[in-house]
């Protein structure tokens, strides 16, 4: 209908002309069918007057002139019913008018003749049709009408003065009226026709300016209202309005989507039932009663209608109307889960950044005493003849050598990962030969089913030895979560995320599972729910799929096993 910004596009405007010239029409026509039935209305109650008349008996007026007034009744309702036809057929609004008030001006015209002439009380009808053609036909109209009337009541008052005609009810009539009685009538008339056509025009042209004024300020206000309902609609955060009674009054299209649930949803329903995560608003609302609370922002944890969790950043500020009472509560919102989660992401490569600078100094202090270390037990091993509890004893101090050597390996991959030597290789691949590595290793158990579920695009562009690392982590924990044995499922699919294409590899167990409060410390270095772990294995997960430019999230329920997704980006 119009820009955001408020400005109307002159195509339209042109449309909005031509559709509101019909509507003008249909009301004139409209109008025009409420005066036939007025008309019809006023003739009735002269007609039930004569009837009332004539059945009490009174000699007021003869019968005679009673005949003429039904004739002339009759007339009336004949040519109301002769205009329905003629607006059909006569398209044109004003002439219909003109026919109708020149008819009727002639009609009040008999009627005065029949009842007495220039002692009839019924010229009164005259400013009537003058009033309506003003109202059809404007000043212009007015005054032709109010001439018409001038004229035909002149001329029946002078045909009586000159004697050619006589009010048919009198036998023998003596005409007293002096001249200047008549032309005093006569002039007073036309003086009152003009004077009612005048004021009646100039109440219509006020009228109409006052239409025309309405309009415009409407036209403005609504333009306005427009406005403000397109910032209001338009702005990212949630507007929500609450009245005194606690009912939801307006929900914005930011608060819809950020929410999930549609203004019909929630439009009119208590705060208290929009969510669970609500219900501390409306003590935030009764507590800014006392003005303390009232623009302090606070945070809150929502459910999103489909079951995610919403951080949300609120305030609450009063709602006044237009003479400043308070009518009400506004709660604005704001979605900051996605900056929470950044702000964890910022405080998580913190500590790595951090943990990558002191294994860059540790690396050299310890990985080298372990070769000497290692070296000379080698050596000892070789040359000196140990009986067999030295030779289980220097066994335990080379296998905690090689623990340590892994430990150092780990770490320095966790902080400093080798993202420069990348080529185009084969997840699938590399997923079979981890497999093939672990039916051999010490945390394999044969009662464990492997189900693949791989597709025909495995490939992706990232550093070998990093994604073999990667998987050999996940599937290395979902084994260890089976400790007795159960069902891991390997997947992978071509998925699109913000419109690039990604393998998505998810390795799902049949294990323990994870609790939810534990969830968000699983990607934590040295957080470790096992008693020989080392907290670092699902931290260089992240640490490699986030140097690949991807992604890893987790979904479990305890009891009922955990499902590792990873998102590693196709292309180079």
């Amino acid at each position: 209908m119009e820009s955001r910004g408020g400005v109307y596009p002159r195509p339209k405007t042109a449309i909005i002309r031509l559709i509101d010239y019909p509507m003008k029409d249909n009301l004139a026509n409209r109008r025009l069918r409420w005066l036939m039935l007025f008309r019809v209305v006023i003739v009735t109650v002269l007609l039930g007057i004569a009837a009332f008349i004539q059945f009490k008996g009174t000699e007021a007026l003869p019968k005679i002139s009673l005949a003429s007034i039904y004739i002339i009744i009759l007339l009336t309702y004949f040519f109301s019913f002769l205009y329905l036809f003629l607006l059909k057929i006569i398209k044109s609004l004003d002439l219909n008018i003109y026919i109708q008030s020149f008819s009727d001006v002639a009609l009040i015209t008999g009627l005065v003749y029949v009842t007495g002439g220039i002692e009839s009380i019924y010229s009164v009808f005259y400013p009537l049709v003058i009033i309506y053609s003003v109202l059809f036909l404007a000043r212009r109209g007015g005054l032709i009408v109010a001439s018409v009337s001038s004229i035909l009541y002149g001329l029946l008052l002078d045909l009586e003065y000159f004697g050619l005609i006589q009010p048919i009810y009198f036998g023998s009539w003596d005409y007293d009226y002096s001249a200047g009685y008549v032309f005093s009538r006569i002039f007073i008339h036309i003086v009152f026709f003009y004077l009612v056509a005048l004021l009646t025009s100039f109440a219509v042209k006020q009228e109409k300016q006052a239409r025309a004024l309405l309009a415009e300020k409407e036209s403005a206000f609504d333009r306005l209202d427009l406005l403000h309902r397109s910032i209001i609609e338009s702005v990212d955060t949630g507007i929500l309005t609450i009245d005194l009674q606690g009912n939801i009054k307006s929900f914005n299209k930011g608060a819809e989507e950020i929410t999930g649930f549609s203004h019909s949803e929630i439009i009119n329903r208590k705060i208290d039932d929009f969510s669970p995560g609500f219900s501390e608003v409306p003590d935030r609302i009764r507590s800014g009663d006392d003005d303390s609370a009232v623009g302090s922002r606070f945070e809150m944890v929502v459910p999103k209608k489909g079951g995610k969790n919403l951080i949300l950043g609120c305030s609450v500020s009063k709602l006044l109307g237009s003479e400043e009472e308070k009518i009400g509560k506004i709660l604005i919102f704001q979605d900051l889960t996605a900056i929470k989660e950044m702000e964890h992401q910022v405080e998580r490569n913190r500590r790595l950044a951090f943990i990558g600078e002191m294994a860059a100094g540790l690396a050299h202090e310890i990985r080298n005493p372990l070769a000497s270390i290692s070296g000379s037990i080698q050596v000892l091993e070789r040359d000196l003849d140990l009986d067999e509890t030295d030779r289980r004893l220097m066994q335990i101090i080379l296998r905690g050598k090689d623990q340590l050597e892994s430990f150092m390996k780990d770490f320095l991959l966790l902080a400093r990962p080798n993202s420069t030597e990348r080529e185009d290789i084969d997840v699938g691949v590399i997923m079979e030969n981890t497999l093939e590595s672990f039916r051999y290793g010490p945390d394999w158990h044969e009662s464990i089913e492997i189900i693949r579920d791989l597709c025909n695009q495995n490939d992706i562009y990232g550093n070998r030895s990093e994604i073999r690392q990667a998987v050999w982590n996940l599937i290395l924990n979902a084994v260890q979560s089976m400790p007795e044995g159960g069902r891991l499922k390997i997947e992978t699919r071509p998925v699109f995320n913000d419109e690039k294409e990604h393998l998505e590899i998810r390795i799902s167990d049949s294990g323990c599972g994870i609790e939810e409060k534990d969830i968000d410390k699983v990607f934590e270095p040295f957080y470790t729910t096992k008693e020989k772990g080392t907290g670092l294995g699902l931290a260089i997960v992240n640490r490699i799929t986030e140097s690949h430019g991807g992604s890893v999230t987790i979904e479990s329920e305890p009891g009922k096993g955990t499902s590792c997704i990873v998102l590693l980006p196709r292309s180079r």
